[in-house]
């Protein structure tokens, strides 16, 4: 008989996509390749080009929606955070949940700011990239500048720590390294949102003015 494909006509865009993530899921953004896509895809080498003029143009879509996926699951959290916090929520809180969905996201699907923010698609010329990074940038820098006092290049560091510490988390429960004490992604998530507060709270009172007398 002969062998069916796995996608829809019309849908081999997307699968490729789908697929592209899924190996960067088990193997990282340097495991990415055309050929290994569409041998996984059930398609021939060639077909990819279709749609893709290379790697790059690839990896610049899985990135657009990761950076999409990552978004949506930021912009959920705080949707539930502010739903339970009233009319008042606590920054330093939502930037712990931030952090949480961060880890949770890339613990689940291996990739992160490392794939949406990739030195090699710096020089991409990808508006649809940028406009994706600059989601993902929009759903986390608002409580960061509150805890901040509106200061942006302290925001930006802070927000810098509290990601590093989240992807260290979901990096090291992918690695294995944390299988034991840390099960689930969610383990991990909790520990990253207590380092995102601990930030936040020290980010806080640094931007407190001094008493005087």
């Amino acid at each position: 008989m002969p062998k069916r494909n796995t996608y829809h006509h019309g849908d081999l865009k997307a699968t490729l996509v789908r697929t592209g993530l899924g190996i960067i899921a088990e193997r990282g953004v340097s495991a990415l390749s055309v050929a290994e896509v569409a041998r996984r895809a059930g398609v021939s080498s060639g077909a990819p080009y279709r749609h893709f003029a290379g790697r790059k143009d690839l990896l610049v879509a899985c990135a657009v929606s990761a950076a999409r996926q990552l978004t949506g699951e930021l912009r959920r959290a705080r949707v539930l955070f502010e739903q339970a916090a009233g009319g008042d929520p606590d920054p330093v809180e939502a930037t712990a949940v931030a952090a949480a969905a961060y880890t949770r996201f890339a613990a689940e699907h291996g990739s992160g700011f490392d794939l949406i923010f990739a030195g090699e698609l710096q020089d991409a010329g990808s508006e649809e990239l940028l406009e994706a990074g600059r989601s993902v940038m929009d759903a986390m820098l608002p409580a960061v500048l509150t805890v901040t006092d509106g200061d942006a290049k302290r925001a930006l560091e802070l927000l810098e720590r509290q990601v590093a510490a989240a992807h260290g988390y979901a990096s090291l429960l992918r690695g294995g390294f944390l299988t034991r004490r840390h099960a689930t992604p969610e383990d991990v998530a909790d520990h990253a949102a207590v380092i995102a507060r601990t930030l936040s709270r020290d980010a806080q009172r640094r931007a407190e003015p001094p008493q005087s007398g």
